[in-house]
C-alpha cells in the first residue's frame, strides 16, 4: 500500500469565476512596471541632445548669414569702384582727344573773326564745333568777366582808370572744360584799377565839396 504525499496534486487558489490562467499575468505586473520607467529617461535625453544641435544648426546659419551679407557688400563696392573707374576712364579718353582738337578749334575762331569761315569750310568747322560740344566740351572766357586765377591765365598786364578789380579786357584764347573739369584756361589780357585812383578821386571831392561851402551865393 503506497501512501501519498500531500500537497504535490494540490492546485493553488483561484478566485471564484477566474481561470488559473489569469494568476500569471498579475505576477508579472511587477516587472513591468520598471520597464516603463526607462524610455521616459530615454525620451529626455533625446530631446536635450535635439536642442543642441538646433543650438548649433542655428548658429552656424547666422555664421552663414553674416558671411553672405558681407560678401554682399564687398560685391556692391566692387560695382560702384568699376562703374566710378570706367566713367573715369571714359573721361580721361574724351579729354585726351578734344584736347588734340583744340589747335585745331583755335583756327576756326581765328578765322571766324577775320571773315574767312566761309563756303564749304564753314559748314565742316560748325559740324567739328558740333561735335566736340556733343562730347562735352565747353569754351568759356569773355571780356570784361572779372579775372579769375583759376580759369583765367593773364599774359599780358595794365592799368585802366575805368575798371574797379582785376578785369579781363581782351580774350587772347578761350579756355575749355568738360563738366566741372577745366581742360585748358582762358588766356587772357588783365587790367587793374589805376594806383591811386580811388584815393585821388576822394580827395578831389572833398576839395570840391569845401570850395563850394566857401564860395556859396552873396546875401543881397
Amino acid at each position: 500500500m503506497t501512501e501519498e504525499t500531500p500537497g504535490f496534486d494540490e492546485k493553488p487558489d483561484v478566485p471564484s469565476g477566474a481561470t488559473p490562467d489569469d494568476a500569471e499575468p498579475q505576477a508579472a505586473s511587477p516587472s513591468s512596471s520598471g520597464e516603463g520607467a526607462a524610455p521616459a529617461g530615454d525620451a529626455s535625453a533625446q530631446i536635450a541632445g535635439l536642442t543642441a544641435q538646433l543650438d548649433q544648426v542655428r548658429k552656424a546659419l547666422e555664421e552663414r548669414t553674416a558671411d553672405l551679407q558681407r560678401l554682399q557688400a564687398e560685391f556692391q563696392n566692387y560695382r560702384r569702384r568699376v562703374e566710378r573707374d570706367r566713367i573715369a576712364v571714359k573721361e580721361i579718353a574724351v579729354a585726351n582727344l578734344l584736347t588734340e582738337l583744340m589747335p585745331t578749334l583755335d583756327d576756326i575762331g581765328r578765322a571766324r573773326e577775320h571773315g574767312e569761315l566761309v563756303g564749304g569750310f564753314k559748314s565742316v568747322a560748325e559740324s567739328l564745333e558740333t561735335a566736340a560740344a556733343k562730347m562735352g566740351l565747353q569754351q568759356f572766357g569773355k571780356e570784361g568777366e572779372p579775372f579769375d586765377p583759376t580759369i583765367h591765365e593773364a599774359l599780358m598786364h595794365s592799368y585802366a582808370p575805368d575798371v574797379t578789380e582785376t578785369t579781363c579786357v581782351a580774350i587772347l584764347q578761350p579756355g575749355y572744360r568738360i563738366g566741372e573739369r577745366t581742360i585748358r584756361p582762358a588766356r587772357v589780357a588783365v587790367a587793374e584799377p589805376q594806383p591811386g585812383a580811388t584815393g585821388t578821386g576822394k580827395a578831389e571831392d572833398e576839395s570840391e565839396a569845401a570850395d563850394e561851402k566857401d564860395n556859396g551865393p552873396e546875401e543881397g
